[in-house]
């Protein structure tokens, strides 16, 4: 078992001089979901190497029970730091990918070319594509087999309008995930703000907010059990 995840290189919160990047409890939750289940990892990012840390994630209020675990965990914390190149990879080698979320991918991986085509690649070969947070973002270019976006007509998930709110980012984002799911033909749907809610739609899964990390990552093992 073969799955790929994918993190962002971006580490400018547009203008505001502040930081981004992926959220640790984004990856860290899934990643462990998937060693526990004997699954072989790969890391991916767009620039290779070590991925920016959103520091907000860093904060004692957004610790967990695999945060912890990470930061104790050494050979986790080299392969994070050694992500390879993301035009690298072939999708042929992966029977699954997965994208942690944090604001980064919004303005990379959104528009990697190869992240796009990784994507069309995969769920064209029913392959489960799993994403939380912002990272449904990525989505907003794919298509599907028939041209129209991959999104339009599932059922899809992703950071509410006012969850962004609520971290007062809302103008500065180059796009909101929730709008752009939507305009997309997605038929969205959400949970209470910063609970868990998870959406599948055939291998398309999507989650809402960090605490959606796990569980998204569960129904991928189970979409590969299938």
């Amino acid at each position: 078992m073969n799955i790929l995840m994918v993190l962002t290189s971006h580490d400018q919160l547009g203008n505001t001089g502040h930081k981004t990047g992926f959220w640790l409890e984004e990856f860290a939750a899934p990643y462990y979901v998937f060693k526990d289940a004997g699954a072989t990892l790969t890391l991916a990012s767009p620039a290779g190497g070590q991925p920016p840390l959103d520091p907000k994630s860093d904060d004692p209020s957004a610790q967990t029970e695999a945060t912890e675990r990470f930061k104790k965990d050494p050979e986790a914390q080299k392969a994070l730091a050694n992500t390879v190149k993301l035009v690298s990879v072939s999708a042929a080698d992966f029977d699954a990918v997965f994208y942690p979320g944090g604001h980064g991918p919004l303005w990379d991986l959104a528009e990697d070319k190869k992240s796009i085509e990784l994507i069309e690649t995969m769920y064209a070969a029913d392959k489960p594509v799993a994403a939380v947070c912002h990272a449904p973002g990525v989505l907003r270019h794919v298509k599907a087999a028939d041209g129209s976006s991959i999104v339009k007509g599932k059922s899809v998930t992703g950071f509410t309008n006012t969850e962004e709110e609520a971290v007062q980012l809302t103008n500065v984002v180059p796009f909101l995930v929730e709008d752009m799911l939507k305009q997309n033909g997605g038929n969205y749907s959400k949970g209470a703000d910063w609970q868990p809610y998870i959406v599948t739609a055939g291998n398309l899964i999507t989650g809402q907010n960090p605490a959606s990390s796990e569980p998204a990552a569960k129904e991928l093992l189970k979409q590969l059990a299938k």
